[in-house]
């Protein structure tokens, strides 16, 4: 039942960082409860606090919210969030949990989840790149394109910090740039569309 069709797009990979929590909220609260995709989230988190963030999000959605274990399988219907010290990994049909080395001063690291979800997944991928300072997410998206997949920001805009989804956009071309609050909805239509055809790399 919450197996992934490979004709679609349905694995969506989100990154934030400062102001992500406000803005996850946003975005999580207009996806529709019958999301047939499976949403990785990466929000930049103190080493040693204890996530609030899978209780916050669950109270705004009808889909299933959970801290990742490694092993855990890859379903529709579900938002996996990485956990804090830990970088968040897609590999084959199965969620990575593991320590590894920070990246751009991070674990977990945006560019860490987005990298294995296009290795992965390739053109079924959407990226999400949201409010954020420095430039995590910015290779990773492009390793998304470059597989394949499509490319969303934030209007930096209306961002809290600008700087990952102005990361991206300079160095990627981006397939949209949404405003916060129509993001879910736009996530909810993508997801929907089926692949007309496989990209060759």
């Amino acid at each position: 039942m919450n197996t992934l069709s490979p004709n679609f797009r349905n694995v969506i990979v989100i990154g934030a960082s400062a102001g992500g929590v406000e803005a996850l909220v946003e975005v999580v609260r207009n996806l529709p409860p019958d999301l047939p995709a499976a949403v990785f989230v990466v929000q930049h988190l103190p080493a040693r606090a204890k996530s609030n963030l899978p209780s916050i999000l669950q109270s705004y959605t009808g889909m299933v919210v959970r801290e990742a274990t490694d092993g855990d399988p890859v379903q529709a219907g579900t938002i996996y969030l990485a956990r804090p010290d830990r970088h968040l990994l897609v590999e084959g049909d199965r969620v990575g949990v593991a320590p590894g080395p920070p990246e751009n001063r991070f674990r977990p690291a945006v560019d860490v989840l987005f990298r294995s979800a296009a290795y992965t997944y390739r053109e079924r991928v959407i990226g999400v790149v949201l409010t954020g300072a420095l430039s995590d997410g910015t290779s990773g998206m492009w390793m998304v394109k470059r597989c394949g997949g499509l490319a969303i920001v934030q209007d930096p805009e209306e961002a809290s910090f600008p700087d990952m989804p102005l990361g991206v956009m300079q160095y990627t071309e981006v397939d949209h740039v949404s405003p916060l609050g129509q993001l879910g909805g736009l996530l909810g239509t993508l997801v929907r569309q089926p692949l007309v055809e496989a990209r060759d790399i």
